[in-house]
């Protein structure tokens, strides 16, 4: 297992692969963003791939973000074909965001994405979340367009 540490504000923000014990608390951090973005909308049966985490990411990389002992942010890689991953489950706690957890897990997915010879990443965010969509073109996400609600993303990994 892979572990990253880095300074956020006040605290330590350990960053590593999540755990079978990560289950419940990532499947809830993640569906709380839901419900906070969704509000009466959200159903959270049309999120099946959290019921076993582990199984969704088996071929990918699934990180947790930890300030103490909370879990307090959540990012997948998944590979798409060969050279290309999906980023998706990008989640941080409410009041956690703008104190660059969000930032650290994508650089670390991405980072991830390198070593596995991804050469290009892929994401979407629902095209209503503002925030979403200018944090990834402020980390150099390009806009490739906009379809069923959704902005789509892409970003071409450097092998540095």
């Amino acid at each position: 297992m892979q572990e990253s540490r880095f300074a956020t504000g006040n605290s330590q923000l350990i960053i590593r692969d999540f755990q079978t014990d990560d289950q419940s608390l990532a499947r809830e951090l993640i569906l709380s963003g839901l419900r906070e973005h969704w509000g009466d909308a959200f159903a959270p049966g049309q999120n099946p791939d959290l019921d076993d985490i582990a199984a969704f990411c088996k071929r990918g990389v699934f990180l947790v973000a930890l300030a103490g002992e909370r879990l307090v942010g959540t990012g997948a890689l998944i590979p798409e074909r060969p050279g290309v991953a999906r980023i998706a489950r990008m989640s941080v706690a409410a009041d956690m965001r703008r104190h660059g957890v969000g930032r650290q897990i994508l650089q670390t997915l991405c980072s991830r994405a390198r070593e596995r010879g991804c050469q290009k990443i892929i994401l979407e965010t629902t095209s209503t979340w503002e925030g979403a969509a200018a944090f990834y073109r402020d980390f150099g996400f390009k806009v490739i367009g906009a379809w069923d609600g959704d902005t789509h993303f892409e970003l071409q990994v450097r092998c540095t």
